[in-house]
């Protein structure tokens, strides 16, 4: 007969069976330093041996942890916010904790009313969700726990900032381009202020000019981040260079309006003009017609990785510095070698 509720074990149980104190079986099942190996390894075995599962609530007591973590964005409703997001709470559930979410919504008085909120709380730590990779104002003077920024950089040299590597993302692209034997690349993005969209531009003159090639156009588009300028700089980018065969955007909602507009102007996609996107946007990319390479973020690892190194810093090792994440190429219809000559 299986035990009853009120028969639970307990790690009084643990502890005489193995033979130890209570206070021993507790410092060996929370893997404390000052327990023998030979001791913990006899703890476990008891441990496993009844059953025992260590109460959360108990072993955050010991530990002095609540065993939760704070998660502070300024928009969760945007495109890359709920994959982070998903990253985060994986890894969090792998160490049986929890995460707490607060949206600021780009308000600095909501802000700083959700880290009071969330430090009354007790949580153990907090991550810093950014919606732009972009830098941002760091606040981890006001935190007395760690602190990861993720998708955004705080401006503080001395905090741990984990970001997509947009340099890197674009590199993939323009190699991919390169490698396909396209000589006219053009480059159409998103608003110059973006960093994001400067450290793409960076990394595509460097391709560029490494394999002896100008850019299509003689520089880039910098306009909007949707379909409609997608739309309309194909064709202000076909009206400067006509001999164009590749164009690689900076995103994929750019990448889809310039499929429409090559496609209307009865260009081939991918025989006469090959179109790389950014971002791996489902909703557009697969889509798109015909299907579209592009630059994949991992948004959902970025979220796991910025949650190990606040793991990291919980146990007391506090990297600084920046994490630059590599992106991954997808390749689709939208591009392939160009034919015989």
């Amino acid at each position: 007969m299986g035990r009853r509720r009120s028969d639970a074990v307990t790690l009084s149980d643990v502890a005489k069976l193995a033979g130890v104190s209570i206070s021993t079986a507790s410092k060996a099942i929370n893997a404390r330093d000052e327990v023998a190996p030979a001791t913990r390894e006899r703890v476990l075995r008891a441990a496993a041996e009844l059953s025992f599962q260590p109460n959360a609530l108990a072993r955050g007591l010991i530990s002095g942890r609540t065993r939760t973590i704070g998660l502070l964005t300024d928009e969760l409703g945007g495109r890359f916010a709920i994959p982070i997001l998903l990253g985060v709470e994986n890894a969090l559930a792998n160490e049986q904790m929890s995460v707490l979410l607060c949206d600021a919504r780009g308000d600095a008085i909501r802000r700083r009313h959700y880290i009071s909120t969330l430090l009354a709380r007790q949580v153990d730590g907090f991550i810093i969700l950014g919606d732009d990779n972009d830098i941002r104002p760091s606040l981890t003077r006001d935190i007395p726990v760690p602190v990861v920024y993720v998708y955004c950089e705080s401006s503080d040299p001395r905090d741990l900032s984990v970001i997509a590597d947009d340099e890197g993302g674009a590199r993939l692209a323009v190699e991919h381009l390169v490698s396909l034997q396209r000589k006219r690349i053009g480059h159409i993005t998103g608003p110059r202020t973006y960093r994001a969209a400067r450290d793409r531009v960076t990394a595509l003159h460097r391709v560029l000019a490494e394999h002896g090639l100008d850019l299509a156009g003689g520089a880039p588009l910098y306009g909007e981040w949707s379909q409609r300028w997608g739309r309309h700089a194909a064709r202000v980018l076909l009206a400067t260079d006509p001999d164009i065969d590749a164009v690689f955007c900076g995103n994929d909602q750019i990448a889809t309006g310039v499929a429409d507009t090559l496609s209307r102007l009865g260009k081939r996609i991918p025989e006469d003009v090959a179109i790389v996107g950014y971002d791996n946007w489902e909703e557009f990319a697969a889509d798109c017609r015909p299907p579209l390479t592009t630059v994949d973020l991992d948004l959902e690892l970025l979220g796991t990785t910025a949650a190990r190194y606040l793991f990291d810093a919980l146990d007391g090792r506090r990297p600084s510095g920046v994490i630059r994440q590599p992106c991954r190429l997808v390749v689709r219809e939208s591009t392939s070698a160009l034919g015989p000559t």
